[in-house]
């Protein structure tokens, strides 16, 4: 520890009471946290972690991530402190409109928020993503003459984020692949929202790390030497462990009428702060006061930090001289991708059936050929989903720089994990499961869609073509379920070609996720209809005329996915019927109204829609002259054909309707 213990307890002082004035302010928030932690804080960004507030994305700086989001206001007052582009006038918005400090941390909003976080765990996991991406960073671009990449993830998390079991399979994940880049502080002060924790947890959660692998610290939470030597400890670990550091604190602490128990959680404490500010030395009747010499210091410490970085520029120019093509690697993975480059690279499919899984998994890898930054995992189920990257190796503790994410059966994790890597925005990230376990992931995808994460997700199995299985694999639902989630693009390809553009418009987004339901059915490919270009071109416009009518314009029948060939074998022999393809909804409805109007000319009134899943929104297309055939139900065990046969998803349904 390099700063004097009075300043440290003066600094976390003047956090402790932006944090009362911020919720005071707002009569919303949460005190415990901010108040309970902010000696650690203190200790974090006085001197223990390496950032440059004039650069928040400085390639190599230390991650700080706040899991327990709901004590933003821990991070806003240290971000203002240390002067990155937080104004005291945004701490005193705290949680109003169009703010960049809302009620909890939101990625893309506030300078210095490595990840959006609230929702208790995904923190625990994104911390793990980052902490992989900088071991794959590492292994990728440093040579032996030049480290540019060897930064420390550090992860601040409650007894609520310890709870939630996506922060279990993470942190199980972290210890088996020796994420020792990993630091994760837990803020052990024995509260929960509702009560005191011990009215719901009795577990050893040192004993339960030091099991699963970890590095254990126990310390006091209000001790600045004992929170440095940890952290210090921590980052010289040389056993290939991440590290658990249990600093136990006094939630709320700084107001004695909450202090330690459940009601410094959330906004209780803020009544007293009037007296608990004036005892901590701030001035009577002030607000948002900043102590001189708190904010002398933090100018000063600014100043040193541009010089680190600037040494390491020196470094990274260097580096960049002797690696010319790692360096254009890593300028081209911090670039937007080139889609049609991506389309050039993935070769036209031949004639004859093939499962949109197994198109998939060579389009994958015909695309991490030209794109090397190109990463995925998949859940224990390599085997089916098709997407491991041939020679594109195993990421492990001994081999960083592999492709290939081994995540084991641990969605959950694995979606938090995934967003860990594209928030890192290093590599790009995609992993696989069942599209029925999407359900396990829904919270991971959620979060990537608020948060504009460019994850791909490539979930196989995707209706009730699953057949013997049964209902418990056969997702009816599920599509129509993600669908509904603002900002992620859905995708159900119908054959190689509109897969090829499914998967390079995926890779290629940069303002969100994308998820392409994939078939385990072989299914035909449309060489018959329009020509592959066409195919490819329509998909990434999210919907398009497959087959044109060949005379007057009487019905349009719509599909999607393994449901397309049905539509396209009803219009046979009818010439006055149009076939649209719909692979994405979503980036159907951005098109402009003029090519919707083409596609689906409002005209035509006649309208089938056919998908094995649930039929709600279809209803949005054919309007209330059309017709929906769908699965409003649980699927069956049975051979696939036969399910669909049995449930009326057939091409001699589609003909019915029309007539």
């Amino acid at each position: 520890m390099t700063t004097d213990s009075k300043l440290l307890a003066r600094a976390a002082n003047v956090a402790r009471g932006l944090a009362m004035d911020a919720v005071h302010a707002c009569s919303s928030g949460h005190l415990g946290l901010p108040l309970g932690a902010a000696d650690v804080g203190a200790v974090l960004f006085a001197d223990a972690m390496r950032f440059d507030p004039a650069a928040p994305r400085w390639l190599n700086r230390d991650r700080f991530v706040l899991s327990a989001g709901h004590g933003s206001m821990f991070l806003y007052g240290w971000l203002h402190l240390s002067g990155y582009e937080v104004s005291l006038d945004e701490v005193k918005k705290f949680r109003a409109l169009h703010s960049i400090t809302p009620g909890h941390p939101e990625f893309h909003e506030t300078p210095g928020v490595e990840c959006t976080t609230g929702p208790l765990g995904q923190g625990v996991g994104n911390a793990v993503g980052l902490a992989m991406s900088g071991k794959m960073a590492a292994a990728t671009y440093n040579t032996a003459e030049h480290t540019i990449f060897d930064h420390h993830v550090f992860a601040l998390a409650g007894d609520g984020c310890l709870q939630e079991g996506v922060a279990r399979e993470a942190v199980a994940f972290a210890a088996h692949n020796h994420l020792d880049n990993l630091i994760l502080i837990y803020d052990a002060n024995e509260v929960t929202l509702d009560a005191m924790a011990d009215r719901t947890q009795s577990e050893d959660a040192a004993g339960i790390f030091a099991a699963l692998g970890w590095n254990v610290l126990t310390i006091d939470g209000h001790d600045y030497g004992a929170i440095a030597g940890a952290i210090d400890t921590a980052k010289k670990s040389d056993n290939g462990k991440p590290t658990l550091i249990v600093a136990k604190t006094t939630i709320g602490k700084g107001i004695p009428e909450v202090a330690g128990t459940q009601k410094a959680h959330g906004e209780g404490g803020a009544k007293f702060i009037d007296a608990a500010k004036e005892a901590m030395g701030f001035t009577k009747g002030s607000h948002f006061e900043v102590f001189d010499d708190v904010k002398g210091f933090f100018a000063e410490r600014k100043t040193a930090r541009a010089k680190d970085h600037a040494a390491w520029n020196a470094t990274f120019e260097a580096w960049q001289k002797k690696n010319p093509e790692l360096a254009t690697r890593l300028k081209s993975a911090q670039a937007v991708p080139d889609v049609e480059a991506y389309l050039k690279a993935i070769p036209v499919s031949e004639g004859g059936k093939s499962a949109t899984r197994n198109s998939g998994g060579s389009i994958l890898n015909a695309l991490t050929k030209a794109d090397a930054n190109i990463v995925t995992g998949s859940a224990d189920l390599y085997g089916s989903t098709k997407n491991y990257i041939k020679d594109g190796g195993d990421f492990s503790a001994k081999t960083p720089g592999g492709r290939n994410i081994w995540y084991g059966i641990r969605e959950h994790a694995m979606g938090a994990i995934s967003n860990g890597l594209a928030y890192d925005g290093l590599f790009r990230p995609s992993c696989a499961t069942f599209l029925v376990f999407a359900d396990y992931v829904r919270p991971s995808i959620r979060v990537a869609s608020l948060a504009k994460l460019p994850v791909v997700y490539i979930f196989t199995h995707d209706s009730v073509g699953v057949g013997e299985d049964g209902p418990t694999h056969q997702p009816v639902e599920t599509v129509s379920g993600l669908r509904v989630i603002p900002n992620l693009d859905v995708m159900r390809p119908a054959d190689p070609e509109e897969n090829a553009a499914a998967f390079a418009g995926g890779f290629a987004r940069a303002d969100g996720p994308t998820l392409l339901a994939l078939s385990r059915q072989d299914l035909p490919h449309l060489d018959g209809c329009n020509g592959a270009a066409d195919r490819r071109s329509g998909t990434l416009k999210g919907g398009y005329v497959l087959v044109k009518e060949t005379g007057p314009l009487t019905a349009i029948v719509m599909s999607t996915g393994s449901e397309v060939h049905l539509a396209v074998e009803a219009a046979k022999g009818q010439p006055g019927v149009r076939v649209v393809s719909m692979p994405c909804l979503e980036r159907f409805d951005r098109q402009p109204q003029a090519y919707q109007d083409e596609v689906l000319p409002k005209s035509c009134t006649k309208r089938v829609a056919i998908e094995a899943g649930v039929t709600a929104l279809w209803w949005k297309f054919v309007g209330t002259d059309g017709k929906v055939i769908g699965i409003d139900r649980f699927g069956m065990s049975a051979p696939g054909a036969t399910v669909f046969m049995e449930l009326g998803i057939t091409a001699e349904a589609v003909t019915k309707a029309l007539n």
